[in-house]
């Protein structure tokens, strides 16, 4: 049943394994980091990590989400994508550099940034190419490989923090999104350059937790 997905939605499908895979290896363990490796780092600036994700992309993504409905065609749609997934790992590898929680804050708004571009850009594409009749198929198939890469990556996290440290693990992550931040360029020719007649399916893209806490 998977040859029957057109190449659009498989293609970000992919996209969304890989940069939520590559989240999977440290969205676990993200809070010990704070603790352990941060300067100051306890409890209540995870707690602040989160909340800066959460406010900063709650303020953006409403904003962002309008002008891309107001832009004429979707490739906006998927520069936003690449853009935002770039982001995402941009804050990544700036954790490999962060040592007070000030750090940790600047780069959860970063990496919120990148989220709040990536969800309404990615949602509008998927929404207007998915399989009409296999709207329900084609969700839980993301969900489902999601759900699987995450689970793996979630296990080999923290043996790989505690065998090699969290420096690598973030360079990890960060080659993961910035793979996902490229695959969408397999289908640039394929997406509408310009105002295209297409019908909308109802459903909207599953919440993105945040990465740090993200799942």
């Amino acid at each position: 049943m998977l040859k029957s997905i057109n190449k659009v939605i498989k293609i970000l499908t992919f996209s969304d394994v890989l940069l939520l895979t590559g989240f999977g290896f440290v969205s676990p363990i993200f809070a010990i980091f704070i603790t352990d490796q941060i300067q100051g780092g306890n409890v209540e600036v995870v707690g602040f990590a989160a909340a800066v994700y959460w406010i900063v992309k709650s303020a953006l993504q409403i904003p962002l989400g309008n002008y891309l409905d107001r832009v004429k065609g979707e490739r906006d749609d998927l520069w936003f994508v690449v853009i935002g997934n770039i982001l995402a790992a941009v804050a990544v590898f700036g954790f490999i550099f962060s040592s007070l929680p000030w750090h940790i804050y600047l780069f959860q708004a970063v990496y919120s940034l990148g989220m709040a571009m990536n969800i309404p850009g990615w949602s509008a594409i998927f929404t207007r190419h998915i399989d009409k009749g296999k709207e329900a198929f084609e969700w839980s198939a993301r969900s489902t490989f999601i759900g699987i890469g995450a689970g793996i990556s979630g296990a080999f996290g923290g043996i790989i923090a505690t065998q090699f440290g969290f420096n690598v693990l973030f360079v990890g992550v960060g080659i993961f999104a910035l793979a996902s931040a490229f695959l969408p360029f397999l289908i640039y020719k394929d997406i509408f350059p310009k105002d295209h007649a297409y019908s909308r399916a109802p459903e909207a893209k599953a919440l993105q937790e945040p990465l740090l806490p993200k799942g």
